[in-house]
């Protein structure tokens, strides 16, 4: 018995009156999904806990069966250690933004308009690198973009002494509640400096040298040839950093095969899952995404199917819905749940045998088109596969999962335990 399990980043929604007060899941085309429904069971879950509007980092450190309270350091050096970056207890690593803010600093676009290129992220951040130097305190950076507007920074102090991840961020769409980034609901719009959250020195210096790079990378983009070309063109200029949930300490995750007795595989987009699967102990399947979700469900399809006989375990993100949600395009939504239903689960299901794989989708939170924001709304959750005892439903959406048995999982560190004691009695 196998264990598929299938993470669509942010599919949770809220009825939209455009889509006949449906939601984007609801209102979607998903033959597939809805089969998996019609054989399983259904239900809903908060994905940390009621009341928290979590960042992807925390929900997935959390369904994979972490408590995010006990575990989680920081975003930080999950973005570094998915993006190769060195990175030891007692450096500085922060998630980053390229953004767009006017001559007052106020934020105009936390993404540079959707469209800054792997090419334009990379000579901006080669710049950065070779003209920006931190003086306030003696210290070296790495700044690295990643995939399209996302970067990740990891400052080291030279010398003796450490630096530490209890900061505020400079990004006005989140704050911290203690150590857990959380997305703010009536975020302010302009960049902000950091500040220490506690009077230790180590949050002292921390918080000044991540205002120094923020000062001077702000001057330095502002009229890069990259900018004014993109000026230019009538797009939105890449000239400020946004930073957020800092870290100075890599969470000592348990081995998940080890603690499970299984052995996972996992295939994901972005760095922050990269980090956390390689950190749990899971061997990585590489799908870097080209940015056509079709194409990349496609590959991500056939990636398992040749691999399906090498581990008894697969944990896949799929990134989708996520971003137009946070452009308030429910028509993009839906359309991209189509694709992961008809290209994704399309090829994968005709492939298996459901009798031998429990499968199980959710999402690691909601992030409603209204709000364009991720939200403490449970989300969708199915289980189906092998002896499960169908709740008689017929569709995969929010409003099915209220009346299916699974009820509502309070926190989502409870959903990983729950499937193993589902995949033992299978094989018992």
């Amino acid at each position: 018995m196998r264990l598929l399990y299938i993470v669509i980043d942010g599919v949770g929604d809220l009825p939209i009156p455009e889509l006949a007060g449906k939601t984007p899941l609801e209102a979607a085309e998903t033959p597939n999904l809805d089969r998996l429904a019609e054989k399983g069971k259904l239900g809903l879950m908060y994905t940390v806990r009621e009341g928290v509007a979590p960042e992807s980092d925390v929900a997935v450190i959390s369904i994979l069966g972490y408590d995010p309270f006990t575990y989680y350091t920081g975003r930080g050096p999950l973005e570094a250690v998915g993006s190769n970056i060195s990175f030891e207890d007692g450096n500085l690593a922060l998630r980053c933004n390229f953004a767009t803010a006017d001559m007052n600093n106020k934020i105009i676009d936390r993404r540079v308009g959707r469209n800054l290129t792997t090419g334009e992220a990379e000579e901006l951040s080669r710049t950065i690198n070779s003209e920006v130097k931190l003086e306030s305190v003696p210290s070296s950076f790495e700044f690295k973009s990643t995939i399209g507007h996302r970067a990740v920074l990891v400052i080291r102090k030279k010398g003796k002494g450490r630096l530490s991840g209890n900061i505020t961020n400079t990004d006005p769409a989140y704050t911290r509640v203690g150590s857990l980034g959380s997305a703010e609901p009536e975020p302010e719009t302009n960049l902000k400096m950091s500040k220490p959250m506690d009077e230790t020195y180590e949050a002292k210096i921390s918080a000044e040298l991540l205002n120094e790079f923020t000062k001077k990378t702000r001057i330095l983009l502002e009229d890069h040839p990259i900018n004014l070309e993109r000026q230019s063109e009538g797009k939105l200029k890449a000239n400020v950093i946004l930073s957020r949930d800092a870290g100075s300490e890599l969470p000592k995750l348990f081995n998940i095969n080890r603690k499970y007795n299984l052995n996972f595989a996992s295939i994901v987009e972005m760095p922050v899952e990269r980090g956390i699967s390689i950190l749990a102990g899971m061997s990585m399947i590489e799908t870097p995404p080209t940015g056509d979700l079709k194409h990349d469900s496609r590959i991500k399809a056939e990636k398992i199917l040749q691999n399906i006989d090498l581990y008894d375990s697969f944990y896949i993100h799929l990134k989708g819905p996520d971003e137009p949600a946070h452009d308030g395009d429910y028509l993009s939504k839906k359309r991209a749940i189509e694709i992961i239903d008809s290209d994704f689960l399309g090829r994968i299901l005709p492939n298996l045998s459901l009798q031998d794989t429990l499968i199980c989708v959710t999402a690691d939170h909601s992030t409603p088109c209204k709000l364009r924001r991720h939200t403490s709304d449970p989300v969708p959750l199915l289980v189906s596969g092998g002896r499960i005892k169908p709740d008689g439903l017929v569709k995969f959406s929010e409003r099915e999962c209220v009346r299916g048995s699974l009820k509502i999982i309070s926190e989502g560190s409870k959903l990983m335990p729950m499937l193993i004691s589902m995949l033992n009695s299978e094989n018992s």
